[in-house]
């Protein structure tokens, strides 16, 4: 079974990578290495020993999508192709909705032409909005979002829920994940941004090997239990073998939503602790306003990805730590050397 992965250079997508191909599936991405290094697949590949057909395109470049599914006998797609930031995306609207909203559109189409039915779409916790109580359950509506970037994914959904209503054969699993950390236990392939690190574990790792001085948290004055934000951190490397799973919704038509996260929170503070405790290194911190839209606190409720898929997160928020630790320490400047 082949299975086309659009972004899948990018953090979470190589690691999704590797868990399909060491599951026995054949894979082909498209990635337009915007945020990402062609250098994390070759790594894929001299860890499983398998071979990944690599596309160098944009998601929006319909000729080029077309193309892919004429060359390969596609039968499902994984969607992570997108932007990501959630400040930039207040600073720059219209590329969010170009790539994410126009992106996706093109890839249904190409899709549709192509007789392919299937797509995982990665969606985000921030759909259910700002004013959505916690835990987040996949029967909630989604809310009013905070900024462009959570807006983008709530459009998706909604295109893709409109899809496989209008059309029988259409099968899409939205899968809403919370907070990605962490890195593959080999050290090998791990989170890498391009530039300032927009996630609060790549930015402590930085400081941790030297490229930065000091990391900055925003806001210690939050409704929680020691004034910093609260979030559901997940392992990547679950998380990737939660789109494995995901697969087996795709039998089914219509649209299947599932939160992937641990149902757990943790504050920013408890996360920079939490690092300097596993891996004995001072995270040196000063305390920044409030970002605009960030939310005091947020987490999963996850048992229906259980109850349906046979998923639930296996790694805490130590094994999080010593993994991202171990990419950075291997990785002082990321896939640059």
């Amino acid at each position: 079974m082949t299975i086309l992965v659009t972004g899948g250079a990018g953090y979470i997508g190589s690691h999704t990578v590797l868990e399909l191909l060491t599951s026995g599936y054949d894979v082909v991405v498209l990635d337009n290495l915007c945020n990402a290094s062609a250098e994390s697949l070759k790594r894929v590949e001299l860890l499983t020993g398998k071979t990944v057909t690599f596309y160098k395109a944009d998601i929006r470049d319909r000729a080029a999508v077309d193309g892919i599914f004429e060359r390969h006998r596609i039968e499902a797609v994984i969607h992570f192709a997108g932007l990501k930031a959630v400040g930039e995306s207040t600073a720059k609207p219209l590329d969010y909705y170009s790539v994410n909203v126009s992106g996706s559109v093109v890839l249904a189409q190409a899709m549709a032409a192509a007789g392919v039915t299937k797509l995982i779409f990665s969606s985000s916790a921030t759909v259910y909005g700002e004013d959505a109580p916690v835990p987040y359950r996949e029967d909630m509506p989604r809310g009013k979002t905070s900024n462009p970037y959570g807006t983008s994914k709530a459009m998706v959904e909604q295109i893709l829920t409109d899809i496989s209503f209008a059309d029988e054969r259409w099968s899409a699993v939205l899968l809403r994940y919370f907070n990605p950390f962490g890195a593959h236990l080999s050290g090998q392939i791990g989170e890498d941004p391009q530039g300032v690190p927009n996630n609060l574990m790549p930015f402590i790792a930085q400081v941790a090997v030297g490229r930065r001085e000091s990391l900055s948290i925003f806001g210690d004055d939050y409704d929680t239990k020691d004034g910093t934000c609260e979030r559901d951190y997940l392992h990547v490397v679950d998380l990737a073998k939660g789109h494995v799973l995901a697969l087996k919704a795709t039998e089914q038509s219509g649209t299947h939503i599932y939160n992937l996260g641990t149902g757990k929170a943790t504050s920013v503070k408890q996360v920079v602790q939490a690092f300097e405790r596993v891996t004995g290194v001072t995270i040196p911190y000063s305390i920044a306003p409030r970002r605009a839209g960030d939310l005091p606190a947020f987490w999963a409720e996850a048992s229906k990805a259980f109850s349906e898929l046979g998923w639930r997160a296996e790694m805490g928020i130590d094994d999080m730590m010593r993994d991202t630790w171990r990419w950075q320490q291997n990785n002082p400047n990321g896939y640059r050397g």
